[in-house]
Order: C-alpha cells, then sequence, then structure tokens
C-alpha cells in the first residue's frame, strides 16, 4: 500500500507557516444550514463574537479590496472606500470573490489569497490580544494577533464595521 501524503494545509496555513508567522489551527464542525458562518465559528469556538472577523471583498474604482470586520457587524462600504482612498464600493459578485481569492464563500481567508489584493482591517482587532479569521475553508479558523495578521496581508487599520 502507498503512503498518503499528509495534508499541506490550506493556502491560508501554508502562507502563514511560510512567513514565519504564528498561530493556532481551530477546526470546528461546520453546519451547512448556519445562518451565519462567522457566529457559528463564534460559538462552536467558545470565544465573543467581536473577536472573530469576516473577511469579504467589494469592488472599487481602484480595484477590488478586502474588508476584515467583526461578525457582530457589518462592512460599511463608504467607510472602505474612504479608508483606500477610492470614491465608491460595492460588494462583489460572489463568483469573483471565489475565483480572485481561491476560496470558497463562507471560507474565505484574508491570509493566502490567489490573487493579492489591498486589505484593511476593522480598527477593532487591534483591541484583543488575538483575533480569529477564516483558514481558507469552512470550519477552520485562525488565531493570531492583530499585528501579525496586518503582516501576513500588507493590511491596514480603519474604522470599517457598523451595527
Amino acid at each position: 500500500m502507498a503512503k498518503q501524503k499528509a495534508s499541506a494545509g490550506t493556502p491560508a496555513t501554508v502562507a502563514l507557516t511560510a512567513a514565519g508567522i504564528p498561530f493556532t489551527v481551530h477546526p470546528y464542525h461546520h453546519d451547512p444550514a448556519a445562518p451565519s458562518f462567522g457566529l457559528e465559528a463564534a460559538e462552536a469556538l467558545g470565544v465573543e463574537p467581536e473577536r472573530v472577523f469576516k473577511t469579504l471583498l467589494a469592488e472599487t474604482d481602484l480595484g477590488l479590496v478586502v474588508g476584515v470586520v467583526p461578525v457582530t457587524g457589518m462592512l460599511d462600504l463608504k467607510a472602505l472606500a474612504a479608508a483606500i482612498g477610492a470614491k465608491r464600493a460595492t460588494m462583489a459578485d460572489p463568483v469573483v470573490a471565489e475565483r480572485r481569492t481561491g476560496y470558497v464563500v463562507g471560507g474565505i481567508s484574508p491570509v493566502g489569497q490567489k490573487t493579492e489584493h489591498v486589505t484593511v482591517v476593522d480598527e477593532t482587532a487591534q483591541l484583543f490580544d488575538t483575533v480569529f479569521v477564516s483558514g481558507g475553508k469552512r470550519g477552520l479558523d485562525i488565531e493570531l494577533t492583530p499585528g501579525d495578521l496586518q503582516r501576513a496581508t500588507g493590511a491596514r487599520f480603519a474604522p470599517l464595521a457598523k451595527p
């Protein structure tokens, strides 16, 4: 019988490992019927929802931009546009988001995307020692410091979330 190769992980975990950025992997059972992937992750992992962040793609007049906001709020598109100096922003089509990131909706990680994008993380991430973001598939989050998230994505921090 041939030996099976161990899984190399997701593009997000591979990118973090290659960059020497410390992180912790948190798998959990994903329920496809869950109304909110992010709130499901917070509950399954037993962490405050304010520490769990979702990754969204928006189209702007300057190109696609990644916005990372707490799962407890919504992405303020005007704030995202202002953070990068764009005139406007609209949510990207999910098919475009999947194609450009290499991840499926509900599992889009800000780290290790197929195409590099300008990334903006909501400033509230800096309130915590560590935050959780998708690890690159549904049912997998990664925990890392806000500074390491910034380093891994080249992100800037700005006020992006609205209730």
